[in-house]
């Protein structure tokens, strides 16, 4: 984080984008949490008046009441459609700023390091692989813009969303709540082991592809020599080893990552069930309604 301290200086420049983004990332997840709260009132509408329209089985008014509820509930549709798409507008909104935010600092930064590099001693360009400099400007400020756009997007996100849900949660039913989030503190524990290997698989693969463009380089701007000398075969052969390599830490990458997606679908179906369960207890009781259940699933 020390290091990356550096690029609060973008942030202040960008300010104008990066706090408008934060605005409508708030906003968008207003809109994304209130659904639930539609879908609960729908719910709620037809089990408590389901008996209502039995009742009149045989009757003329049967009918009105079928239309009164396929009138409501159409409407209650439509809102939960409009609600959507109003999300969806401040998500295009919060990706126009923030994602913008950071292409325009990728567009910087890589234009500060070129500079630098331009300052540098001929001893710094002896001591260093062109592939591996090249690497720099290219796949490492690239990973940087992760950082600051997706990477800080994604963070506003997920806290926002969370202070929503859980307050929304802990307003209809706090016992519910609890039971229902029980299954989040083991995939937190998960995310954090899982980010750790990832961050050290992803070094790697840093210094592999750093490895690679390195010997690329060298190769297409001594290839007279090579073609002089009849090495073909050779450079083939370490290319391949070098891609291998490559290739070895990447898949290692996506094992990791194949691993860390089905666990947390698997506790979040946990936490579902979990809710269907204690939530049908707390219906019994008289606590919470039909409506409820649905809606924390929603949340969920």
């Amino acid at each position: 984080m020390k290091d990356l301290a550096y690029l609060n200086k973008f942030f202040y420049k960008y300010r104008w984008r990066l706090v408008p983004g934060i605005l409508f990332v708030i906003i968008s997840n207003i809109f994304g949490v209130l659904p639930a709260q539609v879908i609960r009132i729908a719910f709620d509408l037809v089990t408590e008046n389901i008996g209502v329209y039995q009742l009149f089985d045989g009757f003329n008014r049967q009918t009105v009441i079928y239309d009164i509820f396929g009138s409501s509930l159409l409407l209650f549709g439509i809102l939960v459609l409009v609600l959507a798409l109003l999300r969806g507008l401040f998500l295009f909104f919060m990706r126009q700023t923030i994602i913008l935010m950071s292409r325009h600092i990728e567009y910087d930064l890589k234009n500060e390091i070129y500079a630098h590099y331009q300052l540098l001693s001929l001893a710094f360009y002896r001591r260093h692989n062109t592939g591996d400099l090249m690497n720099r400007v290219t796949e490492d400020v690239s990973r940087v813009r992760m950082y600051l756009g997706p990477g800080i997007m994604y963070t506003i996100n997920t806290i926002v969303l969370f202070v929503l849900v859980i307050y929304a949660m802990l307003t209809v039913n706090v016992r519910l709540a609890v039971f229902s989030v029980l299954p989040l503190p083991i995939l937190a524990v998960i995310i954090f082991y899982v980010n750790t290997v990832i961050e050290y698989r992803s070094e790697k693969i840093q210094q592999r592809l750093s490895s690679l463009s390195s010997f690329v380089q060298e190769n297409f701007s001594g290839i007279r020599v090579i073609k002089s000398y009849v090495r073909e075969s050779f450079v083939r052969e370490k290319f391949a080893a070098e891609s291998e390599d490559y290739k070895t830490q990447s898949m290692a990458m996506a094992k990791v990552q194949a691993m860390f997606f089905p666990s947390m679908l698997l506790l979040i179906g946990l936490s579902n069930v979990i809710t269907m369960y204690i939530g049908g207890v707390e219906v019994m009781k008289g606590n919470i309604t039909p409506g409820n259940i649905a809606e924390f699933i929603v949340y969920l």
